[in-house]
């Protein structure tokens, strides 16, 4: 049932989340990893204190008709929750498009959803062997580059992101990630700069910024010496 999907937050208006388009973004809660650097802690695990009811939402929703472009599911991972599917359809009906974050943890339930959305972001961490030191998960870069492989081949409108915490993906091993990326056919990555305010491993908290100047930043994976350039 579409009163199942569990709703943790919402972010009533961006222009970043869903590039060129107005945004809602909706916040599932439920993630199966503990990514070190998270910074939605608060969404990882199912919490009633801070659930806001499906009709709820689709009241929010309805009063943005026309006001806003696209709605985006994000979290925590959307695709852990099974009426995520049911819930894309609804918000379609109301005429929104629909844009999806996900890490990629669950391939074949990212698969199902793709003919549902619009545009995905999907988040690349580090290259497959250095996955599990990030997540805490056996098998989770396996997960996440299978994902890669399906949304690529699915044709829908996307960007590759990967967050850049610098003591845990520094300089030589992000390179060694763009290039990975290059040769799996990702053109342009986002480069996202790590927010360590109110991370999950507290032992990265407080780590300075990776670099100064804007927060997002859009690359070509073509070698070195692309150019960068403010994906704000």
């Amino acid at each position: 049932m579409i009163g199942t999907l569990r709703v943790g937050g919402i972010t009533p208006f961006t222009t970043i989340d869903y590039p060129g388009e107005l945004a809602a973004v909706l916040f599932c809660q439920g993630c199966p990893w503990r990514c070190r650097y998270c910074h939605n802690g608060h969404l990882l695990e199912a919490d009633d204190t801070t659930l806001i009811d499906w009709s709820a939402v689709t009241g929010f929703l309805e009063r943005r008709r026309g006001l806003l472009d696209a709605v985006v599911f994000s979290g925590g991972e959307p695709t852990a929750q099974r009426a995520l599917a049911d819930a894309i359809r609804s918000v379609r009906a109301m005429g929104f498009k629909v844009g999806l974050h996900s890490a990629g943890c669950y391939p074949e339930r990212l698969g199902a959803v793709l003919p549902l959305v619009d545009w995905v972001g999907l988040d690349i961490k580090a290259a497959v062997p250095d996955y599990p030191a990030l997540t805490g998960v056996q098998g989770s870069g396996e997960r996440a580059w299978q994902s890669l492989r399906w949304l690529q081949a699915s044709g829908v409108e996307h960007e590759v992101r990967v967050t850049v915490p610098g003591r845990l993906l520094p300089a030589e091993r992000l390179d060694q990630l763009i290039d990975e990326l290059n040769h799996a056919g990702v053109a342009e990555v986002t480069l996202q700069r790590c927010r360590t305010e109110q991370v999950l491993d507290a032992e990265l908290a407080g780590d300075p910024p990776t670099w100064a100047g804007p927060a997002r930043l859009r690359i070509s994976t073509a070698g070195p010496g692309a150019p960068w350039r403010d994906a704000n």
